[in-house]
């Protein structure tokens, strides 16, 4: 362990964290905007803070669709130590801190029985990452704070070796062997510029958040006047009482009596302030913010049409299926590092990444399809498979529709891609091994 590295890397961590943290707290809607309007008093606006949680909104739109399933081609068994560790809640967790944070890290721990994968968030992890594979070159994490937020138990990442760092103790070397450091980043769209990706909670979806916030703020306040408009009085006497204000506000009825020469005050009220440009401002807010991350009006509570059927909830949601069929590419890639030195810790042998450039990442549908798309899907397969036999099976039908078919059932069968008909074959027949042709 280099001692300069480690001082490098605590003080990349500490760069970092500041965003991080301040996405974090956009997405928990707990980010408090400074003032900006020159018209309100900070005591005024204070008493009408707005919460606005479309970057949350934003966030979960996409993670909610993407649902890893397994990988294929699993030539070393690395399903089941993903299998072992609570996947469910891992994939989860590990998408979600990536889409808000443009990345996150899965910590792998060398056990006995198998390894295990804990989720660490970018606030507490770093590194060099090495831009071809995306494993890192060397890792930082803190794996445990204080209630003051200073790193209590630190973690040093190192091929085939993990140094962890202890406040008031020495530090503890572990050797293993897997060639690369067991930090692994899952990133969210990388490049050559940012290999660490992007946070799907972008300066422009902050803006116009922002803007929201500061829209809302100003209707509240304009409220109070349109909801008691403001009234007067002219050529109300010298010598009579003065008006409550609040009581000719709320009174339901008001006694003024003429004077000494017969005169009486002309009573009257100012226009009160229309709430319609606030509508359209918002509007405006949330039109932006739909176009910066591919959501629509009715995502964000504006209902503009009769409820749609599932093709047209797919069209309206074309930038949003495109994100996420690249996340998934993104997400794919980390999770098989995770894999390979997960295998590397569970065997004992130092394998090549290249040994495991066969085994894809297979996700669930983006849109799960409803009858209608079932029944149009059907046809299609059906003369597809006509035309060419065997093109749709049960493994690409599953990929395509998400649903889980009768293993059992070949290729051959599917529409009957035999061109004859199989309405009478018998129940035993269908349950013969594929390799059995029928006769």
């Amino acid at each position: 362990m280099k001692k300069e590295n480690l001082d490098y890397l605590r003080k990349k961590l500490a760069d970092h964290k500041i965003r991080v943290d301040a996405r974090y707290r956009y997405y928990d809607m707990k980010y408090k905007e400074p003032h900006t309007s020159f018209t309100m008093p900070p005591q005024i606006r204070n008493r009408f803070q707005s919460t606005v949680g479309w970057t949350s909104k934003a966030v979960d739109a996409l993670a909610d669709r993407l649902s890893f399933r397994d990988f294929d081609n699993d030539n070393f068994n690395i399903n089941k130590i993903f299998q072992m560790n609570n996947p469910d809640t891992l994939f989860d967790s590990a998408i979600l801190s990536a889409l808000i944070a443009s990345c996150a890290f899965v910590y792998i721990i060398d056990d006995e029985e198998f390894p295990k994968l804990q989720v660490i968030e970018a606030s507490n992890a770093t590194g060099k990452i090495d831009p071809i594979t995306g494993l890192l070159k060397e890792g930082y994490a803190v794996l445990e704070r204080d209630i003051y937020g200073t790193p209590k138990v630190e973690a040093y990442f190192e091929p085939f070796k993990t140094t962890i760092i202890t406040y008031g103790e020495s530090a503890v070397e572990y050797t293993h062997t897997a060639p690369a450091p067991l930090l692994v980043p899952i990133i969210h769209r990388p490049d050559a510029v940012r290999p660490f990706g992007r946070s799907r909670i972008t300066r422009g979806a902050i803006y116009w958040q922002s803007y929201a916030k500061r829209t809302l703020e100003r209707s509240d306040v304009t409220a109070e006047f349109y909801s008691f408009p403001q009234k007067y009085a002219v050529g109300t006497s010298e010598d009579a009482e003065p008006l409550d204000g609040w009581k000719a506000t709320v009174s339901t009825m008001l006694e003024i009596t003429k004077d000494e020469d017969g005169e009486k005050p002309t009573l009257g009220q100012f226009s009160t302030p229309s709430m319609q440009p606030f509508m359209e401002q918002l509007r405006i807010a949330a039109s932006g913010f739909a176009g910066e991350t591919g959501l629509t009006m009715d995502d964000l509570g504006f209902v503009t049409d009769n409820p749609s059927s599932a093709e047209a909830i797919k069209a309206s949601h074309e930038t949003l299926r495109i994100t996420a069929r690249k996340a998934q590419r993104n997400f794919g890639s980390g999770f098989l590092n995770v894999g390979f030195l997960s295998a590397c810790l569970r065997d004992g042998v130092t394998y090549k990444r290249n040994q495991f450039t066969e085994t894809k990442a297979k996700w669930e549908p983006i849109f799960e399809p409803d009858l209608s798309a079932l029944s149009t899907a059907g046809d299609g397969i059906i003369k597809i498979n006509q035309s060419v036999p065997g093109y749709f099976s049960v493994n690409n039908l599953k990929d395509l529709l998400g649903i889980e078919g009768d293993e059992q059932v070949g290729s051959r069968y599917i529409g009957g891609t035999t061109g004859e008909d199989t309405s009478d074959i018998p129940e035993e027949v269908w349950n013969q091994p594929e390799s059995t042709e029928l006769t």
